[in-house]
């Protein structure tokens, strides 16, 4: 899927929400605990209620690997099940690989032609070679952790070398080295505020994964003052105040009802910052 193409859905759904499918089967309602597959079950659900509200999935891997082949058999179903029922859709596998080149270049492998993903995670901190072979597929993307949403990103992120640049300001500079704004996007975390604007200096023209919206208290409003571009430039994702709006048997519809509150939201923010300037 090319930047055009995210652009354009973003206009057509008046969205730019991603839903977050990490799917913990300990909270997923009781009574899919019966199906034959369980977490794919509860994907589909999700999946048929929020599709026409958001434009893009991201299932976190942590929660299909702890499950080992029954988890990555559930992963693969649910892609198939996007790509063959809602080809509008990015996906995203949220695995946060990286590591020297010809580990990475299997993790490419994996996500991307076995998988058939439109995206990966990856964390750029064993540098460019770490990073390269995932930017080999001309028609995927690379999701660069810049600024990530959890406290614990104030230990080294916002660490200043001698000359006074953080180290997610480093990794916004020399990374675009690698890829231009049509294969690369970066992890920036809902909960950093007014950073966006600083963000924006360094990557103007790059789309945002940002993470952070609802269970961990990013304001969206916030997110979009101070990072929305001329292309909104930003997948904005939100997990479990979706997933997990109800866990009874109504799930689906309760599910459905947030992603619209989130998906009202956005369309009115995209009014006046977008439509605004065309």
């Amino acid at each position: 899927m090319t930047h055009k193409q995210l652009y354009q859905n973003i206009l057509r759904k008046q969205s730019f929400l991603c839903v977050g499918l990490d799917t913990d089967i300990r909270k997923i309602p009781a009574h899919l605990l019966h199906e034959e597959d369980p977490v794919f079950a509860f994907n589909q659900a999700i999946i048929d209620a929020t599709a026409p509200l958001c434009i893009a999935y991201k299932p976190n891997m942590a929660f299909y690997e702890s499950r080992g082949i029954a988890g990555w058999t559930a992963f693969e179903k649910t892609v198939k099940y996007i790509r063959a029922n809602y080809p509008d859709q990015f996906i995203i596998a949220d695995a946060k690989r990286g590591d020297i080149g010809n580990t990475s270049a299997m993790y490419a492998r994996t996500f991307f032609e076995e998988l058939d993903v439109d995206a990966v995670t990856v964390a750029p901190y064993m540098g460019e070679d770490s990073v390269t072979p995932f930017l080999c597929y001309p028609d995927k993307w690379v999701i660069l952790l810049a600024l990530t949403s959890n406290k614990g990103s104030h230990d080294f992120q916002l660490t200043a070398d001698a000359h006074g640049e953080r180290l997610f300001e480093k990794v916004l500079r020399v990374s675009q080295n690698w890829a231009a704004d049509d294969r690369m996007m970066y992890v920036v975390g809902a909960t950093q505020g007014k950073a966006f604007e600083e963000i924006r200096r360094i990557a103007p023209g790059h789309f945002l994964l940002v993470p952070g919206i609802g269970a961990q208290g990013g304001s969206l409003e916030e997110v979009c003052r101070y990072g929305m571009n001329d292309e909104c430039g930003l997948i904005v994702n939100s997990s479990r105040a979706i997933l997990y709006a109800d866990n009874g048997v109504h799930f689906a519809d309760a599910a459905r009802q947030a992603a619209q509150e989130v998906q009202q939201q956005m369309s009115g923010l995209l009014s006046c910052t977008i439509i605004s300037n065309t």
